[in-house]
């Protein structure tokens, strides 16, 4: 019984000692389009860390022309003021969230065939060459956020 017993300790160690590593990982991706054609949509989404620090370059979609990663921030006096950033730490094992009045990544001249209800393809692109895709859902100007489980 003891020799069961040990052993089913050192299997359940062993298991333990194979379970895999949080990797680094992109979700809940969204795009809110933009309310006057012509003007950027936003896109948002959470970087989920990975076993170590990263550093998110880029953000890129083959629908958008150019697209930049931005910052909104409460400026001196009220109202706020955005700014494009070249980077963004992701601490290891840390999310690091893209949302509304805060960072987002900025899409600008988006193709005209991108509605909402439909899906769009990103590329996220990180300091050490890891390169994530992701698909964003596209909602219209005025609607709601997308609830994400």
């Amino acid at each position: 019984m003891f020799r069961a017993a040990a052993a089913l300790v050192v299997t359940a160690a062993t298991l333990t000692g194979c379970a895999q590593e949080e990797q680094l990982y992109v979700g809940d991706a969204w795009v809110r389009l933009a309310a006057v054609d012509g003007r950027p949509a936003a896109a948002y989404f959470t970087i989920h860390g990975g076993p170590t620090d990263a550093t998110l370059l880029s953000v890129s979609t083959e629908v958008a022309v150019r697209t930049e990663l931005h910052e909104s921030k409460a400026a001196a006096g009220g109202g706020m003021t955005m700014d494009a950033v070249r980077q963004v730490a992701v601490p290891a094992l840390q999310e690091v969230r893209f949302a509304p009045a805060g960072r987002h990544a900025m899409l600008f001249d988006v193709n005209p065939a991108v509605k909402p209800g439909g899906t769009l393809p990103f590329i996220f692109t990180f300091a050490d060459g890891t390169r994530i895709e992701q698909t964003a859902r596209v909602i219209a100007a005025g609607d709601p956020a997308p609830a994400f489980k």
